[in-house]
C-alpha cells in the first residue's frame, strides 16, 4: 500500500488529490491532504467579492465532508517540517504537523508518506513593506476570502460615503511591493471598483489610480505578449493602455512601494526618486513568498538546499546564474520532482521558478521593482494533475516510470478579468496566451507566443466566460459527476 501525502488544498493541492483519488484504489492506497485552512477558495472570484457584488460564501466550501465522502484523509493542519529520510531511528519519510483547527489545536503529530506533493502555496507577504496590509488597517487586500470580504464592506461603505457627501475621494490599487505578482488580479479588481463607481452614479467624484510595478501597462509579469485582436496585430500594452484612457483611469507604472501610513503612501520608481500619493481606499497585493516549512535530516539537521532563498521548492529547474539575456524556457521545470528526492514534488506557486518572465530592474537605490512570475490559476492545476498522474505511474509501474511533464513553456494560459458585472452589460479582458513562458527561438517574430493561439478579447463575452469558469471550476471542485471532463 502506498500513501500519498499533498500539503495544501488550494488549486494545485485539491486538483492532485482529486485526481489521486481517481485513480488509485480506495482499498490499497491512502491520499492525504495537509491544509491549514478549513475551506476551500476559489481565488479568481475573490474579486467579485472584493467589491461587495458576491457574497464570501459563494466562493467557498467546507473541505473536510467532501474529503470523507470520497476517501481522502483529511488534516486542517500547517506542515512545519519534512523528513524525507525519516526522523531519528524511524526511517520511514514523513512531515511534522501543527494542527490550525478542532480539539487538536495547537498541538503537533508526525505523517508518514511515501510520495509527497509540496502544494502549499504562498506565505502573504505584507510584512515586505511596512504598514502594507489588513493587519496593519492602511490597505485592504482580495488575496483570501477573508480580506476579500473585508474589502467588500469598507469599498461599500465610502462609495455610500461619497453619495451622502459628493466629497471627492481618491481609489488606489495595484501592488504594494517591487517584487509582486499577480498584477491581472490587482487589473481586474481596479476595472471591477471603477465600474461599480460608475455604476453608483459617483465616478465623477472620484479618481482611479492604477499603481503597478510593472515597467509598462499590460506586461503581468509576463513580459507582455503580441496577439491577433478582431484580424489586427497589437500587442498587450497597446490594447491595455486603451482600455485605461476609455475608463479615465489613471496608471503609474514602474513602482515600488516603500511605506504605507494611513491614507498615504511612499513609492519608488525606476529612476530611484521617491514620490508620495495620498488615498482614500486602497487595496494593494503583497508579494508572496514560500510559507515557512523546512526540511530535516533524521539528526535534525537542516537541508538548505530543498529550497530557494525565498522559501520555495527547488524542482527539475535550470537554477544556475544567468543573466536575463541568457534565459531561456528551456531552464523551465518540466516534472516538478525534488533533485534531491524522487518520491516528492511541488506544484503550483510553491515550485520554485529559475528566473523571472519580465525584465528585472533595479533602481539606483539597489531596490527591485520587478513582477514575479505567476503560476496562480490555470498552470496550477495543470501542474498539480501532470504530478499526480506522475505518482500515480510511479506506484503502478514502478521507479522507472515516465514522468508526466507540464512545464509552463508548453502551457498555454487564459487571463479574464473581469471589468464589471452584469448579465447584458457585462464586461471582461480576455487574454489567452501560449505559451506562458515565451519561447523566442519557435517564434521570434512574435515575441515568442503562437502568433495565433495568443489572442485578447473585450467585451460582454469575457464576462460570460468569466462567470463560466466561476460556476465550472467550482462544480469540479466539488467533485461532482464527470468532474474530470472540465479542463485545468
Amino acid at each position: 500500500m502506498a500513501r500519498v501525502v499533498v500539503l495544501g488544498a488550494g488549486i494545485s493541492g485539491h486538483t492532485a488529490a482529486m485526481h489521486l483519488r481517481r485513480k488509485l484504489s480506495r482499498r490499497n492506497h491512502e491520499v492525504v491532504v495537509i491544509s491549514p485552512r478549513a475551506n476551500w477558495n476559489w481565488v479568481p472570484s475573490n474579486i467579485w467579492v472584493g467589491t461587495g457584488k458576491m457574497k464570501k460564501k459563494e466562493v467557498v466550501f467546507p473541505l473536510a465532508p467532501l474529503y470523507k465522502r470520497k476517501g481522502v484523509i483529511f488534516h486542517q493542519a500547517a506542515a512545519k517540517v519534512i523528513y524525507p529520510e525519516g526522523r531519528g531511528d524511524d526511517a520511514q519519510p514523513q512531515v511534522e504537523i501543527e494542527f490550525t483547527g478542532g480539539k487538536n489545536k495547537g498541538r503537533r503529530a508526525l505523517v508518514h508518506y511515501d510520495y509527497l506533493i509540496n502544494a502549499t502555496g504562498p506565505k502573504l507577504n505584507f510584512a515586505a513593506t511596512p504598514g502594507l496590509g489588513p493587519a496593519c488597517g492602511n490597505t485592504y487586500s482580495v488575496c483570501t476570502p477573508d480580506h476579500a470580504e473585508q474589502a467588500g464592506v469598507e469599498f461599500q461603505k465610502i462609495v455610500q460615503e461619497i453619495k451622502e457627501t459628493g466629497t471627492p475621494k481618491r481609489f488606489v490599487i495595484g501592488t504594494g511591493n517591487g517584487g509582486c505578482t499577480c498584477q491581472g488580479a490587482a487589473f481586474e479588481y481596479c476595472f471591477n471598483t471603477e465600474y461599480d463607481l460608475r455604476q453608483a452614479g459617483i465616478r465623477d467624484q472620484t479618481e482611479v489610480v492604477y499603481l503597478t510595478n510593472e515597467e509598462k501597462l499590460g506586461d503581468f509579469g509576463m513580459a507582455g505578449m503580441r496577439f491577433k485582436d478582431n484580424g489586427y496585430s497589437t500587442d498587450s500594452q497597446l490594447w491595455t493602455e486603451s482600455l485605461f484612457r476609455e475608463r479615465g483611469v489613471k496608471a503609474i507604472t514602474g513602482a515600488g512601494v516603500r511605506e504605507v501610513r494611513p491614507n498615504s503612501l511612499t513609492y519608488e520608481d525606476y529612476d530611484g526618486n521617491m514620490h508620495e500619493l495620498s488615498f482614500d481606499f486602497a487595496m494593494l497585493l503583497p508579494p508572496f513568498t514560500g510559507v515557512a516549512l523546512e526540511a530535516k535530516k533524521p539528526d535534525g539537521t537542516l537541508i538548505p538546499e530543498m529550497f530557494n532563498p525565498a522559501g520555495f521548492m527547488k524542482v527539475d529547474a535550470d537554477y544556475s546564474k544567468k543573466s536575463s539575456a541568457q534565459w531561456s524556457h528551456e531552464d523551465w521545470p518540466k516534472t516538478y520532482q525534488s533533485p534531491l528526492y524522487k518520491n516528492i514534488f511541488a506544484a503550483g506557486i510553491a515550485f520554485a521558478p529559475p528566473h523571472g518572465i519580465s525584465k528585472p530592474h533595479q533602481t539606483p537605490n539597489g531596490t527591485n521593482i520587478t513582477p514575479a512570475p505567476p503560476r496562480t490559476g490555470m498552470p496550477s492545476g495543470s501542474i498539480g494533475k501532470e504530478v499526480a498522474m506522475s505518482i500515480v505511474d510511479l506506484i503502478n509501474q514502478g521507479p522507472e516510470a515516465k514522468l508526466h511533464e507540464a512545464s509552463m513553456a508548453v502551457l498555454g494560459a487564459a487571463c479574464v478579468a473581469s471589468t464589471g458585472t452584469g448579465i447584458k452589460n457585462g464586461s471582461a479582458a480576455a487574454m489567452v496566451m501560449f505559451p506562458i513562458v515565451p519561447n523566442y527561438d519557435k517564434y521570434p517574430d512574435n515575441a515568442g507566443r503562437h502568433p495565433k493561439l495568443s489572442f485578447g478579447r473585450i467585451g460582454l463575452f469575457g464576462h460570460w466566460t468569466k462567470f463560466l469558469l466561476h460556476v465550472g471550476f467550482i462544480y469540479k471542485a466539488k467533485w461532482k459527476p464527470f468532474w474530470w471532463i472540465i479542463p485545468e
